[in-house]
This record gives C-alpha cells, structure tokens and sequence, in this order.
C-alpha cells in the first residue's frame, strides 16, 4: 500500500498538525504502508524559511524511512489576506508542479487542511496518481475564518464554500480530527463518508516516570515554591489569550503564582503590550521550544491553562495541547466548551473547567487547582490514564490502518 501525504506544514516546524501527521506517517510505516510526504520548505510559525532550505525551490530527505519531498513556497511575515493568500497558493502551485515530476502512483492521498486551497492541488495530484483522496480536516475552513473575522470578503468565502463542498465529494473518505467536525460535514453532507481520525499522544515519549524536570525553573529565575500555569502553543487570534492576563492581574498579590506563554504567533506583540497596560510582574513570554525540550518543561509546572474564545465554532475543538499535558499528568484549566469539556473535565476528570473568555470563572479555577495539591495531583492522574486508553497514537494508527484497508 502506498500513502502520499499532501501537507503544507511538517516537521523539522513545531506544531499540531506537524507532529500529528510525523507520527501518524511513521507508525503506519511500520504496518507496512509505503509513506511519502509531500510539504513545503519548512518556515512556520516564524514565517522564515529556515536556514538550511533558504534559497532552494526543491529539497529531497529522508526522515525516519519517510521519503519527504520539499517544495518552494512564499512566506511573509505581513497578516494581510493578499500576502496569506500569496502564501497558500505558492504552495499549491509548486506541490504540484513537483508531484507531477517527481512522484509516482500511490494508492491514496492524504491531504491536510487548512488551508482549503491545498485542495486543489490534491484533487489534480490525486487524479495524475491514480490515488483515492482522504480528505483530512483539522479545523472547518472556510467557517472558522469567517466566523473568527479573519476573512469577510464574499466572494472569497462563496469560492472557499464551493471548493470545500467539492473536495468533499470528490474524496473516497473524510477524516475530522474530532467528531464535531464529522458531525458537521455528515449534517451538510449526508452522503460523504466520515471517519473520525483523532489526535493523540505518544505515552512512551511524554512519560513522567522516565522524565526529569532538569533545570528549567532555575534557568528561568523560578523558585521550587513557584506555581506555575502555562500555556504553550500558537499565541494566536483564536486563543482568547487576554483571558489569561486579566485573570493573572487578581494574583499581583499572591507572588508564588506565575503565568508562563511558550510560544509564537500574531496575537503576541499585542498581549505583550497588554501586560505593559495591566503592569503584570507575574507574566512571563517565553519562544518556542522543541518537542525535544517539551517533556521536561511539562514536568517542571503545576498546571496549564487551555483556551479558546467562545464561539460555537469552537464546541468542536480539541486543542492539541491537551494530550502532552494529560500524559505528564499536568492538570488543566480548560476554557473549551463543548465536545473537549465533555471528554477530558465531565468523563476523563482530568482538569477544571472555565467559561471561554470569563476571567472569574478562570480565576475561580486556579484557585481550586492551586489550593488543593492532592486534588491537582489526582487530576493529572486520571489524565494520563484517559488518554493511555482513548487517545494512544499507536490504536489510533493502527485503526486508521485497518480503515485503509477497508477502503
């Protein structure tokens, strides 16, 4: 069998959608699926191509037996629509003026979206490749750009809408990353075929007992005595971060308790700011880290704070962020309603719950977790033993495997 993932974002850049799709290549690998990648140079989230692809229109490697194929694309740092735009569809342009020269037939195709417009490139490339197209979507574009503001043109959104609903039909199947994207594609669409592909974790490489807390605390001027509520992630438009920092001004008074960001993104350099307005010495912005770095930062906090803005959009989300803290039993403060309340707070009991974008009922939530030690201890417990058996990235490449098969 011979997989062809189409994907604009993929490691060495750290990210959701990287890390999903790299270990969900890897493991169907080793099931016997040929696995060949075909993304972009790799420049997210900065918005700079790294250094050693700067200048190249076409890279070949090999990651981990992947054979992954790199093509050019145009980055700019600009949130304009015409340069995101720009960005998109470079992309589609040159994936498939490359698949078209450099690859083979496959059995499937595996494209990942956002962006929508890659869908383009999958239909062309999946019929050239003599390929079923799976369709895969981590996040309802274009409904979540416009419900979140970020693109109010018309006749965008009408073109968006109208390849959404012909990528959809034209695939063998369409894997949701949770089942409120699934539930939202069958209600529209009957008669597409759904499968629920969730993201999950890598317990053996997120594994408290193996991992030491080493010296981040010290090298970042914590005390041992320190609380510390993180957020790591895409600092991004639909976060709601500003929660966070209205909620952190009700602990000026309570020095112990500290809020650390981890992370980039285009909401930074305004909630840096925001902290500057609200005077917070209890606030720390930190840069991204590596996965490789990720456990033991994880081991060092006493909680992270999960958030999206409330929006009905969002009753359907499950951010990523979620499965590396539940398996380094860190409790978390989740304000998600919605399809990641009912799982992870109301059956996995692993965090509280807070209203999205309601900083008393945030700052209500920290002082449940931070004021019961055994309480939060529990909750990371029973987190990690949630998502050991719901969200183990080796059943779910296994099932997907069996799903191909079936196909």
């Amino acid at each position: 069998m011979k997989l062809l993932i189409l994907t604009q974002y993929f490691p060495p850049e750290v990210g959701a959608p990287q890390n999903r799709l790299f270990e969900l290549a890897v493991r169907l690998q080793k099931s016997g699926v040929e696995i060949t990648v075909l993304t972009a140079m790799p420049n997210y989230p900065q918005m700079e191509i790294y250094k050693a692809y700067e200048g190249k229109k076409y890279v070949f490697e090999e990651m981990e037996g992947l054979k992954v194929h790199r093509t050019s694309i145009y980055v700019s740092k600009s949130k304009s629509i015409i340069d995101r735009l720009r960005n998109y569809f470079s992309f589609v342009i040159s994936s498939v003026r490359i698949g078209k020269a450099k690859l083979h037939n496959f059995d499937f195709l595996l494209c990942e979206s956002p962006p929508l417009f890659l869908g383009y490139s999958a239909m062309r490339l999946a019929r050239q490749k003599k390929a079923k197209l799976i369709f895969n979507v981590s996040d309802l574009w274009p409904e979540s750009a416009e419900k979140l503001g970020v693109v109010n043109n018309k006749m965008l959104l009408g073109l968006a809408y109208n390849l959404e609903a012909k990528l959809y039909k034209r695939s063998a199947l369409v894997t949701g990353q949770t089942q409120g994207i699934c539930e939202s594609i069958n209600t529209r669409f009957p008669s597409v075929k759904t499968y629920w592909l969730p993201n999950g974790v890598d317990l053996n490489y997120y594994d408290p007992s193996k991992i030491a807390a080493g010296n981040w605390r010290e090298k970042n001027n914590f005390s041992k005595a320190d609380i510390i509520l993180l957020y790591a992630g895409i600092i991004g438009i639909a976060q709601g971060l500003e929660v966070i920092l209205h909620s952190a001004k009700n602990f000026i008074n309570t020095p112990n308790i500290k809020f650390v960001f981890i992370g980039s993104g285009p909401e930074k350099e305004k909630l840096i700011k925001l902290k500057a307005d609200l005077n917070l010495n209890n606030v720390f912005f930190m840069d991204a880290i590596s996965k490789k770095e990720m456990p033991s930062v994880l081991k060092s906090i006493n909680g992270a704070i999960i958030p999206l803005r409330k929006l009905d959009l969002f009753l359907g989300a499950i951010p990523s962020k979620i499965f590396e803290n539940l398996a380094m039993e860190v409790p978390i403060l989740l304000g998600v309603d919605g399809e990641a309340r009912q799982l992870f707070i109301d059956k996995g009991n692993a965090g509280i719950y807070f209203e999205p974008e309601n900083v008393q009922s945030l700052t209500n939530a920290i002082l449940k977790l931070t004021e019961d030690k055994a309480t939060a201890d529990q909750l990371g417990k029973n987190g990690r033993r949630f998502v050991n058996e719901f969200f183990n990235r080796e059943i779910i490449a296994k099932h997907f495997f069996e799903r191909l098969k079936g196909l």
